[in-house]
């Protein structure tokens, strides 16, 4: 039996397909640590993740990262099984304000250079979703991304009474 403690289920599932700047996702893992999410990465990876790299790199909170790692987007489909999927795209006219997120979903990003292929895109065009940005602006950092799709899902899940924050600031999960 561990002496670690448990884990609580995650808010969210987090998932980068084939990112390629390890400081982003070192980055994306620290909130998603933050935000007790699960993060899933999708290879191929521009990095490697072994112990000495992240204890290398600085990464303290690593060890309670809820980390998953899958070969190719179909193993991630058929091991993590999401249920809900949201796809983070810059090529979406719908707005990551108008999905309800739901404790439990995944949400999905592409590559820092190129985002996500047409063909995940095509596959899933009803779970699509954007950040509005001001016109002729490219796109936001994967990091950056990432932080605040995890925060507006928990802004909605806090709107419906699902988690709470305590006196002390912090987010009041089981």
């Amino acid at each position: 039996m561990s002496d670690a403690p448990a884990r609580p289920v995650p808010l969210f599932h987090i998932a980068l397909h084939q990112p390629e700047i390890p400081n982003n996702t070192g980055n994306i893992g620290r909130t998603c640590v933050a935000c007790a999410c699960a993060l899933h990465l999708i290879h191929p990876l521009g990095f490697e993740l072994s112990e000495k790299a992240c204890r290398r790199a600085g990464l303290d909170y690593w060890p309670r990262l809820d980390v998953h790692e899958h070969a190719s987007f179909g193993a991630y489909l058929k091991s993590a099984g999401p249920a809900r999927l949201w796809v983070f795209t810059t090529k979406s006219p719908r707005s990551v304000f108008d999905a309800e997120l739901r404790r439990g979903d995944h949400l999905l990003f592409g590559r820092e250079t190129a985002g996500l292929p047409r063909d995940i895109l095509d596959r899933f065009p009803d779970r699509c979703v954007s950040f509005p940005m001001v016109r002729n602006e490219r796109s936001l950092n994967l990091a950056t991304a990432v932080c605040a799709a995890a925060y507006e899902g928990v802004r909605q899940l806090r709107a419906r009474g699902e988690i709470e924050i305590g006196a002390d600031g912090r987010l009041l999960i089981e």
